[in-house]
């Protein structure tokens, strides 16, 4: 009976870290949890609580414990990458945002006009930082994160642990179509911004050429920043919402876009 009580509790705990490698760095990385504004140990805490929900759940799809120490050590690098690999796709789709703001701002005459971005760390233009912040909200908001928690969950039949390394080729294809995927997305939203902006400047150049005596930089700036207002309220929730439907259908294909 001491036996069997101690293969259970081994093996739970055993069945729980692997869970814990691969969520727990999945969380580090993936947006909304992963930002820098969510406390390392709040991140932490939640990571722990989600792999021992999800113990008896996932307990079937993990092999036994190694018989030796190397292959012990390559079960948790193959759950460490793909931890790493499904948090960097996550992150790299709410890029577009960051592209998509930082084409309005050049569009609208704000790209000096920085602060700071939660989501990226770092300074961006003021444009980017609204984007980003608003997708992150829309995130939690439509409960998307569910969805992405899900995805975790599902990758374990997509990458079985096993404790084979995952092909790297097949993961850098899937990296490269999805920041492919987030580039298109972010310059699709922008397209009016962009179409708008051409017009505008063609318009200005003939005008400069009409009339060389007006000082067309300070009637264009102006007239540029008040246009991008007017086409930001018309085109922000429409352009976000396909941001957000695009991001469902790559976590729903398992994190590969079609």
């Amino acid at each position: 009976m001491q036996n069997l009580l101690q293969d259970i509790i081994v093996n739970n705990i055993f069945a729980f870290l692997l869970i814990f490698l691969r969520f727990g760095v999945a969380l580090i990385i993936m947006p909304g949890i992963g930002d820098t504004f969510v406390s390392p140990t709040i991140r932490l805490l939640f990571g722990i609580a989600v792999s021992f929900v999800l113990t008896p759940v996932l307990s079937a799809h993990l092999p036994a414990i190694p018989s030796n120490n190397v292959a012990l050590i390559m079960l948790m690098l193959s759950e460490l990458m793909i931890g790493i690999f499904i948090g960097t796709v996550m992150r790299i789709l709410i890029s577009a945002l960051d592209t998509a703001g930082t084409i309005v701002s050049v569009q609208a005459g704000l790209s000096t006009a920085t602060m700071f971005n939660a989501t990226t760390d770092s300074q961006a233009p003021v444009m980017s930082a609204v984007y980003s912040s608003l997708g992150v909200t829309l995130i939690f908001a439509t409960n998307m994160d569910h969805q992405m928690l899900a995805a975790i969950v599902n990758s374990y039949s997509l990458f079985p642990a096993g404790g084979a390394f995952p092909d790297i080729g097949s993961m850098s294809e899937v990296i490269t179509r999805v920041t492919s995927l987030a580039f298109r997305v972010g310059v699709q939203i922008t397209l009016p911004f962009l179409v708008v902006g051409t017009l505008l400047q063609l318009g200005l150049g003939v005008l400069g050429r009409l009339m060389p005596q007006l000082q067309i930089f300070f009637v264009a700036l102006p007239v540029q920043i008040l246009l991008s207002l007017l086409i930001l309220v018309m085109t922000m929730s429409a352009g976000v919402m396909y941001w957000l439907s695009t991001y469902g259908n790559v976590l729903s294909n398992s994190l590969i876009p079609q």
